[in-house]
């Protein structure tokens, strides 16, 4: 008897001994089962790595790490992210955009017309869903879920492509408002795109498993997500690995979108106080809101910022119809420092702190019981948005982890979980509140 005890723990030892060298020395396998990030403005992807437990975001061949999530139809062919916003000033009917704001959506007719007045691309009522009309060398409609099955396409061959194994399987977050219809519809644009959609998670759940929260000792936990197109608050209740989303809400129509257009209408009325006309032209426009863009993303660490632009601005001479070839361009120079920036936006500022009040208040909480206060979103790099945040909560929010890529970074994790990777053992639970409505500012 002795003996078989001895030949038993001799085996065991061997298995412990064998699994320890395996993961010292025998390389882990690859991840096959991706987080998607399908965002309003910008999408990105990520993985689990079994054996060293990174989360990696993956990059597209240029080195970003996230792409506009914009598609533009040619008639030779459909441009996917940066490609498409390229196109989007020469080809703004084609160009189609915020696709996620009508995915599994009904409509009120006139709810949809006001919706669609926004964009200068056609969205069409059928029954009551949006479609987006497109006019190449035909015309024809494309679906939400089709726009979406682009992005997530995108994102699986950057997956594929990086780790170089077939990839079919993910994990993918939508916003916790989402209803029943519209997660069926992310799921199908996932499906269009070739993929199996393992589990739907929330995106403040996500953020908050980048975080680490489910590792700690905290039970409100206050998410701030605002976007490049939309904010969106929620107050998460956590006990033990499970989630609970107690009141959200937020402004579908605030966002860096919103701050990057108070700068281009500053600049381009700088442009006529300096040079007596308006720039018109698309290409002059599309120049400047690519440097508008870039200099508030800059002032989120610089104090100031110079705006250097070549434009080719139509005048009274330059229209002249005996010139025989284009007008020189002049070149348009100022500094945007962060004090001017700032005031351009208060009023927009301001208006982050409506929703966070509410879900205080639905949620029967102090602001100082909240225990943890979690940002998301690459708008809330806005030195301004984040000292907004903490002078109301009287403490500094979490900013831990990259804002821009804490849903995919919490997708990511929750792929690895559903993936089987080690060292990764439990799954953070979502609990449904069927009965919980998102409440919406303009």
């Amino acid at each position: 008897m002795a003996g078989e005890f001895s030949m038993i723990g001799s085996v065991i030892l061997a298995l412990f001994l064998a699994g320890y060298l395996g993961q010292q020395y025998l390389p882990p396998p690859k991840p096959r089962v991706i987080g998607l990030d399908l965002g309003t403005t910008f999408c990105s992807v990520g993985v689990f790595h079994p054996g060293s437990g990174v989360v990696e975001v993956i990059a597209d061949e240029e080195g970003r790490k996230s792409i506009p999530s914009s598609v533009s139809f040619t008639n030779t062919a459909v441009l996917v992210g940066h490609e498409a916003v390229d196109l989007s000033d020469i080809n703004p009917q084609n160009t189609i955009y915020d696709a996620k704001r009508f995915i599994g959506k009904i409509f009120d007719p006139v709810i949809l017309k006001q919706e669609s007045s926004r964009y200068p691309f056609k969205v069409k009522n059928n029954n009551g869903s949006a479609e987006f009309q497109i006019s190449t060398n035909h015309t024809f409609t494309v679906s939400p879920e089709f726009i979406g099955s682009r992005l997530l396409l995108k994102m699986r061959k950057m997956a594929e492509r990086h780790l170089q194994v077939s990839v079919q399987k993910a994990v993918i977050s939508v916003p916790a408002e989402f209803d029943e219809r519209q997660r069926n519809s992310t799921i199908r644009a996932a499906n269009l795109a070739g993929l199996e959609i393992l589990r739907v998670i929330n995106e403040p759940t996500a953020a908050a498993l980048a975080y680490g929260l489910h590792k700690v000792d905290v039970f409100n936990v206050l998410v701030v997500d605002l976007g490049g197109g939309t904010l969106d608050v929620s107050l998460l209740n956590k006990q033990g690995g499970m989630f609970l989303t107690r009141a959200m809400a937020g402004n579908n129509k605030l966002g860096g979108q919103d701050f990057s257009q108070r700068l281009l209408q500053y600049t381009i009325k700088r442009v006529q106080q300096e040079f007596g006309v308006a720039p018109t032209l698309k290409e002059d426009l599309h120049h400047l809101r690519q440097a508008v863009e870039a200099a508030k993303i800059n002032l989120t660490v610089q104090p100031s910022v110079t705006i250097t632009v070549p434009l080719y601005l139509h005048t009274q001479d330059s229209s002249d119809s005996s010139r025989t070839s284009p007008p020189p361009a002049v070149l348009f120079k100022t500094v945007i420092t962060r004090e001017l920036f700032q005031e351009l936006n208060e009023d927009l500022f301001q208006k982050i702190l409506a929703p966070v009040k509410t879900v205080l208040a639905e949620g029967h909480l102090e602001k100082e019981e909240v225990d943890e206060i979690v940002l998301v979103g690459g708008s809330t790099r806005i030195p301004r948005i984040r000292k907004l945040i903490s002078e109301y909560f009287g403490k500094e929010p979490n900013t831990s982890v990259d804002p821009d890529l804490a849903v995919v970074t919490g997708v990511a994790l929750q792929a690895g979980i559903m993936g089987g990777s080690w060292p990764l053992t439990v799954s953070a639970i979502e609990i449904p509140n069927r009965h919980l409505r998102k409440k919406n500012f303009s």
